[in-house]
């Protein structure tokens, strides 16, 4: 099986003796509190989703993912991952000190933070590097100008797992889905990131993929995402019902993605191709505009970002798919490489168009989904 991102699983769950521990000691030390945002990307670095970080970033390791897509010690990584507060919270913390982790919304302690660094972020030259803009109408640039200016770095250890109360079947450790993927005897594993109901193109593509592997791990995002798109609950359903009708129950797996969105595009798509490696997966559909928003990035430029590294500095095999349509000459799903057809014959498919049919009170056609996924769709758009 594929090894992690660095060559190492990172785990930083706690044991019951740690716990137990740290939880006696807990009286005596400060403590912060922060968001659930937070709380879902310490988990995720605690079970190596994020390896081979092992704690918020560092200021040597934040400089240098800005400046090169790198850790400091020269390990492709391309988004900061840290923890920031406000200086009046940062001055009451010392350097070296032990840090309880609690929730800002039960004050529970989740874990503690080993804390070796203090330093200022960089929002604009962060902005500019990550987003590819200083503008706050994108929701990347808005969430991170909204954050608070001091970054404390530092190996976490987790005491706490979240109480997830949705999806709790389709939540999965790195650990868990390579546990999986080895028990159905798979050795390559395409994965597909989605933050949208699957339509047709969707469907397209990943069955293409799964012609030339063993298994599909469909990796729907469940974490932070805009105020706009399709909840997750709403998705999971769509989810469910097109697995069940339409696709080789033997040969595909779901799980959830609890990761925040970032909209940044190429380099989130770099950062989404590395978590599924940490999960097993050799391979990665990369579509037209992953993980973007608005016009700030170009069509292809999350597959061209690739281009930056050498195969064995990534080891996930990105698969760059063109913009696929309904061809109704074809009768059939295609791209520009496998249909001779004009554009008048083509039916363009998007999450965005589905959208806009939705909220006038349109269903979609088979052409751009499945009827099923339009009845749940069209229900939640008429409670809504």
């Amino acid at each position: 099986m594929i090894k992690p991102h660095g060559g190492k699983l990172i785990s930083r769950i706690a044991s019951q003796d740690e716990k137990e521990y740290w939880i006696r000691k807990s009286k005596e030390l400060k403590s912060i509190t922060v968001s659930y945002f937070d709380l879902t990307e310490l988990e995720n670095i605690a079970t190596g989703l994020f390896s081979p970080l092992e704690g918020f970033m560092s200021k040597k390791d934040y400089d240098s993912v800005l400046e090169n897509m790198r850790l400091a010690n020269g390990i492709v990584w391309p988004i900061p991952i840290v923890l920031s507060v406000n200086k009046e919270v940062a001055n009451e913390l010392n350097i070296g000190e032990d840090i309880i982790v609690k929730s800002e919304e039960d004050r529970k302690v989740y874990a503690v933070l080993h804390l070796t660094d203090k330093f200022e972020r960089t929002k604009q030259k962060e902005a500019l590097n990550v987003y590819k803009t200083t503008e706050e109408k994108h929701p990347g640039v808005h969430f991170l100008y909204e954050q608070g200016n001091i970054a404390l770095g530092g190996n976490v250890t987790l005491l706490n797992r979240i109480e997830h109360e949705d999806f709790k079947q389709y939540r999965f450790d790195p650990v868990d889905t390579r546990r999986i993927f080895s028990e159905k005897g798979w050795r390559t594993i395409v994965a597909f990131q989605t933050r949208n109901p699957i339509h047709r193109a969707h469907e397209y593509l990943q069955k293409t993929a799964l012609e030339i592997v063993d298994g599909l791990f469909i990796n729907p995002l469940v974490g932070k995402t805009k105020n706009e798109d399709i909840p997750s609950d709403v998705r999971m359903k769509s989810y469910e019902v097109i697995l069940d009708k339409y696709y080789p129950k033997e040969r595909v797996c779901l799980g959830v993605f609890p990761v925040n969105m970032r909209y940044a595009g190429p380099k989130e798509a770099v950062f989404h191709a590395i978590c599924r490696k940490n999960y097993g997966c050799t391979h990665f559909i990369v579509g037209r505009d992953h993980a973007g928003v608005g016009n700030y990035y170009g069509t292809y430029e999350a597959q061209e970002i690739f281009d930056q590294f050498k195969p064995e500095e990534i080891e996930i095999v990105p698969l760059k798919f063109e913009n696929s349509f309904y061809c109704k000459k074809c009768e059939n799903m295609a791209t520009a490489k496998t249909c001779p057809h004009g554009n008048e014959d083509h039916v363009f498919l998007s999450g965005t168009t589905v959208r806009e049919m939705l909220s006038k009170g349109e269903k979609p056609p088979k052409e751009f989904t499945r009827p099923e996924v339009a009845e749940i769709l069209m229900e939640y758009y008429m409670k809504k």
